[in-house]
């Protein structure tokens, strides 16, 4: 049993906010700066667009891979363990991106942060679960989601004042370096190491492939959140794209994204706390389906709007999306202590490496439909199925986290 009660002002939430900062500010960063950088590389107009691609498809693989890597660990050495590691090998990467001269050398490297990223979000959620009183998991979970605005608020505004996209890798890497300090006085979760002293087996990650019931819940916890990516990976990453096409020129990614992450971090806190009002996850998670559902159509039903009212679509797509941290949090609550983490973490970057599949799939698609026909068949396959894996999902709030996974 996990004797020693925490508060929501504890280190250890703070420190998981933190990380979410962090999380937050790496991937506005790089959304805002793939563009200028690419440029400054000597690549052309269509080089940057299929190279920035290819970018975001590798940084999400690095994610993904890293998310069992990290998930597995999290479950057979501890919460701590994943938090040291995956922030330390994300700041040195962060710092070499800095440096880099050549594409080749931008790939290996986004991979390599993508990695050390992957464990950051879903270890902290996993370790704050399992450390607060039930009732108020949600409410934790709100305040790491406004910490992660301030990430974004952050990157933007550095982006903004500082322009030197290497400076800002070189101060995002020591962002991180600074948490790291931080998390050597946050202990260890004690319902982790109460398990731990058993006898039961830790951070199989092929347990989830060895019950149906099991791999049906670890996939709804992915297609749960894929709507998230959707936006963010294929709709706001590429705002420019769909603007010329839409009849709106001159739209900057970077302003895109950041209308689209303030959007997602009010959200982020909103669905957090209607979760808490309303003690039900699933409530609270279908309403903000039914927001981005309503903000999808604005999306592809704009005709050659201005630019203000295409950067408020942005927003109001981050903010329907805004369920991040809450549809982690509920799949962590799905899990036995002993799968926890390894649920959590991966769950988090398979979601967000998704990413790469749905530009494949946009690749392909558009071939035939054309660009934005190509991307609203994407979004309603992605939204149907969102719905389809909510509504088969059961309720965690104010559930006993305390149990395992035979």
């Amino acid at each position: 049993m996990n004797k020693k009660q925490y508060n929501l002002l504890s280190l250890p939430v703070i420190v998981a906010a933190l990380g979410f900062f962090v999380d937050v500010f790496d991937l506005l960063l790089f959304g805002v700066v793939r563009k200028p950088s690419l440029h400054d590389l000597g690549l052309s107009e269509t080089a940057i667009l299929t190279s920035g691609e290819l970018l975001i498809s590798i940084q999400m693989i690095g994610m993904v891979l890293g998310g069992i890597v990290w998930g597995i660990l999290g479950d057979k050495k501890g919460r701590l363990k994943v938090l040291f590691g995956s922030i330390l090998l994300y700041s040195i990467a962060n710092i070499l991106n800095g440096f880099v001269q050549t594409v080749p050398q931008y790939i290996i490297i986004r991979f390599i942060a993508g990695f050390g990223l992957a464990g950051e979000l879903g270890a902290g959620i996993t370790l704050t679960s399992e450390i607060l009183p039930k009732e108020k998991r949600g409410i934790a979970a709100t305040i790491i989601a406004a910490t992660g605005v301030i990430g974004g608020i952050t990157a933007a505004l550095l982006y903004k004042t500082i322009g030197d996209w290497r400076i800002l890798y070189f101060i995002g890497g020591g962002i991180g370096l600074v948490l790291l300090i931080m998390r050597i006085a946050v202990a260890e979760s004690g319902m982790y190491d109460s398990m731990k002293k058993s006898t039961v087996e830790l951070g199989n990650f092929l347990k989830f492939f060895t019950s149906k019931e099991r791999f049906y819940r670890y996939m709804r916890g992915i297609l749960i959140g894929l709507p998230v990516w959707y936006t963010i990976g294929m709709l706001v990453s590429f705002a420019d794209q769909f603007g010329n096409k839409m009849g709106v020129p001159n739209i900057k990614p970077g302003d895109a994204i950041m209308s689209q992450y303030i959007g997602l971090g009010l959200g982020d806190i909103t669905a957090g706390l209607l979760s808490n009002y309303l003690k039900s996850r699933k409530k609270a998670l279908f309403i903000f389906y039914c927001i981005v559902s309503i903000f999808l159509i604005l999306f592809f039903t704009q005709q050659h709007p201005s630019q203000e009212y295409f950067y408020f679509i942005c927003a109001g797509l981050g903010f329907g999306s805004g369920i991040s941290v809450l549809y982690i949090t509920t799949s962590a609550e799905q899990f036995g202590t002993n799968l926890r983490a390894s649920a959590s973490i991966s769950i988090t970057n398979m979601v967000r490496g998704f990413t790469p599949l749905l530009l494949l799939c946009f690749t392909q698609l558009r071939k035939v439909t054309g660009y934005v026909p190509g991307a609203w068949i994407i979004g309603i396959a992605v939204m149907l199925t969102g719905f389809a894996a909510l509504y088969f999902t059961k309720e965690s709030f104010g559930k006993d986290l305390d149990f395992i996974e035979e």
